[in-house]
């Protein structure tokens, strides 16, 4: 059996029980190591769980899924997610190829950055599609994502929008001599993603278009959701841009506009006053 498991968010001890008790039985144990990262190292989860991991990445999981799907049939294999092993598509590809070697599976669920994104108080049934926003470099600089924000806004919803990491990437050069030479991590800040938004903006506007948001556009910033550090701040997306909030991971929400009045209250809890970063109306804003 391919088991795929969900780590949930925070911790190690964020795993569920029935999670756990799969791991301890497999004989081998993946842990996927690309598309998030727990706020605790390999060493942690393996000292709680007990158990030996494999880490996967990117390479492995994607060109040597054979590998982790070896004698799949014949015992337990576990494949470890953070979050929920269906917030990434690739996982999807690992299932689909157990199928066709006739391996059976099972999926154990935990809770994801989609669902656990409620703790600032917006509403998850008004939030619309999800977008990501990806590190851009001086030649590629994408903005067709936010074709996606726009359609979101008109339809009052709010957008999620997933921030890019880089682990275990090579450089253009690397890549081109075939140098195993990897760059160090990176993951994108809440401030980053607002100043690359910001710019979306501005050449919309040098291109005689009218942007669905503006610098003074609602946004809530959140950092390692699920663990005990965890934080939010609610401001506008020019505040975004200066907000710290430490260590990754970061998550961004380009709100819809019009709030619940629920909505409004729990985001006052989170609000940012640009001068002196204490509490602000939200209605101030």
């Amino acid at each position: 059996m391919l088991y795929l498991i969900g780590l949930g968010l925070g911790d190690a001890k964020d795993i569920t029980v029935k999670g756990l008790e799969v791991v301890k039985r497999c004989n081998r144990v993946y842990l996927e190591s690309y598309t998030s990262v727990l706020t605790v190292g390999k060493e942690a989860l393996e000292e709680f769980y007990g158990r030996k991991l494999i880490l996967a990445d990117r390479e492995e999981v994607e060109q040597n899924a054979d590998n982790i799907l070896k004698d799949a049939d014949l015992s337990d294999v576990a494949f470890l997610v953070v979050g929920d092993p269906f917030g990434a598509t690739t996982h999807s590809d690992l299932v689909l190829r157990a199928a066709k070697r006739g391996i059976p599976y099972r999926v154990i669920h935990n809770a994801s950055i989609m669902n656990a994104v409620g703790c600032c108080g917006l509403q998850l049934y008004n939030f619309g599609e999800t977008v990501s926003i990806v590190f851009w470099t001086d030649t590629w600089r994408p903005e067709s994502f936010f074709d996606k924000v726009k359609k979101n806004r008109q339809n009052g919803m709010h957008t999620l929008c997933l921030l890019d990491i880089k682990v275990k990437e090579q450089s253009l050069e690397n890549l081109i001599k075939g140098r195993k030479i990897f760059e160090p991590p990176r993951f994108m800040s809440v401030n980053q993603a607002a100043q690359q938004l910001l710019e979306i903006v501005q050449n919309q506007r040098i291109r005689g278009e009218e942007p669905v948001i503006s610098e003074e556009t609602l946004c809530v910033g959140l950092a390692r959701v699920g663990a005990e550090d965890q934080k939010i701040a609610a401001c506008t997306l020019q505040q975004m841009c200066t907000v710290d909030l430490g260590g990754p991971l970061h998550s961004l929400i380009i709100t819809g506009g019009s709030m619940h009045p629920l909505e409004i209250e729990m985001l006052n809890q989170f609000s940012i006053s640009e001068d002196t970063s204490e509490s602000k109306s939200i209605d101030g804003l």
